[in-house]
């Protein structure tokens, strides 16, 4: 009898493991969940132009205007979370949020911990240095010491290449920090760099400009990042995504921002 009773308790415990694990392992929402919500949640860190950044106080640019071509199509409203971008996949994973949207880079290490759509562009991780710099390609990067965001591919790259490197929450401290002369370099996503080093570069003499040089730091996809779980939602907005690509809906977006593209068919 305690056998048999034993052997009802384990058999118990095991199934209440596998319902705890089964609802552990399901953070993220399914289409027809994100459908009975209404909204499509999305986590996003707008500090970076022009992917997403402030006007005033709303969130504008080239994703969010992507999202809402999403959203439009699954016929649910777009709802913004604004935080530092070292909290945006960890709250997506999580399944805070629905959705992260950041100017984020697939890579393998991210797909082992969380869903991505098809990529919709390629980019580049530009090196920008002073003007008059003695650093004017990547090899001279040895050695020295380089500025980046914290949490992003960037400063993956970096440390996973050997670099010395001073992370910051803001891409605005990051430039700061190669201003006050920190650091030797700061390494940036391609347009993003363009636009701020623009917008510094405004009125001042050449030997007071920051530089960005032609060869990148590396190339990778930009996608919308997703939990495990929101498989079938993930499934859904990759046929929307295909169509504004081929529509030219997402290079007219990168136009309308004054912002090269470069569609992710051409990666090689």
């Amino acid at each position: 009898m305690k056998k048999l009773l034993s052997f009802a308790l384990a058999a118990l415990m095991v199934l209440v493991c596998v319902f705890a694990f089964t609802s552990c392992g399901k953070k993220g929402k399914t289409l027809d969940e994100v459908k009975k919500a209404g909204e499509l949640v999305v986590a996003t860190s707008p500090d970076f132009e022009p992917f997403e950044f402030l006007d005033g106080e709303t969130v504008v640019g080239i994703e969010v205007e992507i999202l809402e071509k999403i959203c439009e199509k699954l016929g649910v409203k777009l709802t913004l979370k604004q935080m530092d971008f070292d909290s945006v996949l960890p709250g997506v994973t999580a399944g805070k949020f629905d959705c992260g949207m950041s100017g984020i880079t697939v890579t393998e290490s991210r797909q082992k911990n969380m869903l991505f759509t098809d990529p919709y562009c390629l980019a580049a991780q530009a090196i920008v240095v002073k003007a008059g710099s003695a650093i004017q390609s990547k090899a001279d990067l040895s050695g020295k010491k380089v500025s980046a965001q914290s949490g992003t591919t960037a400063e993956e790259f970096c440390m996973g290449n050997g670099y010395e490197v001073l992370a910051f929450t803001a891409n605005s401290d990051a430039e700061q920090a190669l201003l006050n002369g920190n650091v030797d370099a700061w390494v940036i996503d391609d347009l993003t760099a363009a636009a701020m080093v623009k917008e510094y570069n405004e009125g001042k003499a050449d030997s007071e400009k920051l530089v960005i040089l032609s060869e990148a730091m590396t190339t990778e996809p930009y996608a919308f990042a997703f939990a495990f779980g929101s498989e079938t939602l993930v499934e859904e907005i990759n046929k929307i995504v295909k169509g504004l690509l081929d529509d030219g809906t997402i290079a007219g977006l990168f136009a309308k921002y004054e912002a090269p593209y470069t569609a992710p068919s051409s990666a090689k």
